[in-house]
């Protein structure tokens, strides 16, 4: 087996370590890789936290910027979702409900 057919057949490899959570929007629950980084926009003072998560595209890529999803059991809104490198993940901004 070729290393793209592997990425392709087993995307889930990539969520299934220490850094995935579960996710649910509508009837899709899946794991994903969620990040909370902070960004510091005034010298060393923190204004806000940028949530966002990675997914595979065929489990989250269909969200739209209001729509419901909850992570490791805390409820996010959509932002903003958007593909990244070959389209097979998706990179999710979100905010706090």
């Amino acid at each position: 087996m070729a290393l793209a057919d592997f990425l392709t057949n087993d995307l889930d490899i990539f969520f299934d370590n220490p850094f995935g959570v579960s996710a649910t929007s509508g009837a899709t629950t899946a794991k994903v890789i969620f990040d909370e980084p902070d960004q510091v926009l005034a010298g060393d003072m923190v204004l806000s936290t940028d949530y966002r998560i990675t997914a595979k595209t065929s489990d989250f890529g269909t969200l739209l910027a209001g729509a419901s999803i909850t992570v490791n059991s805390v409820a996010y809104t959509v932002r903003e979702t958007r593909r990244i490198g070959d389209g097979l993940f998706c990179e999710i901004s979100l905010q706090k409900t």
